[in-house]
């Protein structure tokens, strides 16, 4: 009788394994197995249809239907990432619109948007505005300006009006695609019908014109969106600052930076924004623009930060006037803007950059003689430096007078591989010894490609500890 028992609880507890197993496999599978037998069956009102399938709907679940759709039926595909995207607890990623541009073929076959909203209309089908911001939202995905147009103009048919957000869609679509005469009639067409442009609206603009150097229809709107009512935010006026400054337009730059500066607020120009300037000078070729601009940053009160150093000290170096770097560093530090150590920092990596690498060792070795600290970058540069020119030995002098100043650790941990690799490749065991020692000290961690062959050589020491520690911190 006991065994009887124990043998029924295993046969009951086996059958409960396999029921369990296959309700796991069912709903693993089955959400979007049903969901696309409903497509494929397709007996009219489609959504009435989708809307009886009880079982969860996510993005895994929308992305398999689609690709089951993607091969013959992909017009009902469509028709459910609509339906789908309206549904309470689910909304579409901006992924999933790209996963179905791609599965159901929007870029190649755009008439399967109109063929649906056809088929809504014929159908009888209550649409509304979040189905047409679905749709438009595939456009903006395929980039289909013309499209999103046409479909914008299909509202009317279902007696639906488009808001803001949906006429911004369309505009930056033809922004995008440098048509700025129809983006500019569709913000005409949006105050014909009383929507009114907002923020988002201008900044598109205004970027599509000054992406194709219309300056004086990008000015025109700037002053327009005043007199609108809408005052610019810091976006709009980075907008135009960057348009002329990369276009080497000083006079507008100028005038749209003052207005800034008078305008106040959270519109200030920052460090930042002369800074962007000042770069964009640079890159022109243009020092003396960029000087001028230097001089407007500090009388405003901003200090120059390291990014300003290094554009500005690398594009006197560029010409060769290494001399007017150094006045130009005494002159930011007199004012009080930075310090010796950025500055000559700076030039130490641009002098390395341009090969000028004996330079760079005397300026960054009287840094060290006279305690001005060198930045991280150019402890590390000038170290490799030495090593690549197999002058491991003054890489290793060096790396320890930076210890005795106490800037080691702002070297890059990549840089105590290098030399202590170049330390055994020219059989220095001794040196080789004390800076694995150092760089134990410190946990510095040894770098896979030279791991080996510095833990070869250092095995041929008498200190098989050191041998037995540093082997255990590679990284």
């Amino acid at each position: 009788m006991v065994l009887f028992r124990i043998s029924y609880l295993r046969s009951s507890s086996f059958r409960l394994k396999i029921s369990t197993l296959s309700t796991l496999q069912l709903s693993t599978i089955s959400s979007a197995d049903l969901f696309y037998d409903h497509l494929q069956k397709n007996n009219g009102n489609v959504e009435k249809t989708l809307a009886n399938v009880k079982t969860k709907l996510d993005s895994r679940c929308v992305n398999q239907v689609l690709h089951k759709c993607s091969f013959e039926i992909s017009q009902m595909g469509l028709r459910f990432f609509i339906w789908a995207g309206r549904q309470p607890n689910y909304r579409h990623s901006s992924f999933m619109y790209s996963r179905a541009c791609e599965l159901i073929g929007i870029k190649g076959s755009p008439c399967l948007l109109f063929n649906v909203i056809e088929d809504y209309k014929r159908e009888g089908y209550l649409v509304d505005v979040r189905m047409f911001k679905i749709i438009l939202n595939l456009c903006k995905e395929a980039k289909l300006a013309k499209e999103a147009l046409s479909i914008l103009g299909k509202m009317p048919e279902f007696h639906l009006r488009a808001d803001t957000s949906m006429y911004n869609l369309v505009i930056s679509l033809f922004t995008e695609k440098g048509e700025m005469d129809m983006a500019m009639e569709l913000m005409k067409e949006m105050d014909s019908v009383d929507i009114h442009p907002n923020m988002i609206t201008y900044i598109s603009l205004l970027k599509g014109f000054c992406d194709v150097c219309r300056w004086d229809d990008a000015y025109g709107l700037f002053k327009a969106m005043k007199e609108s009512g809408c005052p610019p935010n810091t976006v709009v006026y980075s907008v135009l600052l960057n348009a002329a400054s990369r276009n080497g337009i000083m006079e507008r730059l100028m005038a749209v930076l003052e207005e800034m500066e008078k305008q106040g607020g959270t519109c200030t120009p920052n460090t930042v924004t002369y800074t962007s300037i000042i770069q964009s000078q640079c890159e022109l070729g243009r020092p003396l623009e960029a000087l001028k601009i230097l001089d407007r940053m500090e009388e405003f009160g901003c200090a120059p930060n390291r990014v300003t150093i290094s554009c500005l000290i690398k594009e006197f170096c560029k010409d060769g006037h290494v001399e007017e770097a150094y006045k130009l560093i005494d002159r930011l530090v007199a004012r009080g803007g930075a310090s010796y150590g950025d500055c000559y920092s700076s030039l130490v990596v641009s002098l390395v950059k341009m090969k000028k690498i004996a330079e760079a060792e005397e300026l960054f070795r009287n840094m060290l003689a006279n305690g001005v600290k060198p930045d991280g970058l150019a402890c590390s540069l000038m170290i490799r430096e030495l090593c690549l020119e197999e002058r491991v030995l003054d890489g290793f002098n060096l790396c320890y007078e930076i210890d005795r100043n106490g800037y080691l650790s702002s070297i890059d941990s990549d840089i105590y591989s290098l030399l202590l690799a170049g330390l055994c490749e020219h059989d220095h065991s001794v040196d080789a010894a004390k800076l694995a020692r150092l760089m134990l000290k410190k946990g510095i961690r040894l770098k896979p490609y030279c791991a080996e062959s510095i833990i070869k050589h250092l095995k041929k020491s008498e200190d098989q500890e050191l041998v037995m520690h540093l082997g255990g911190i590679r990284k």
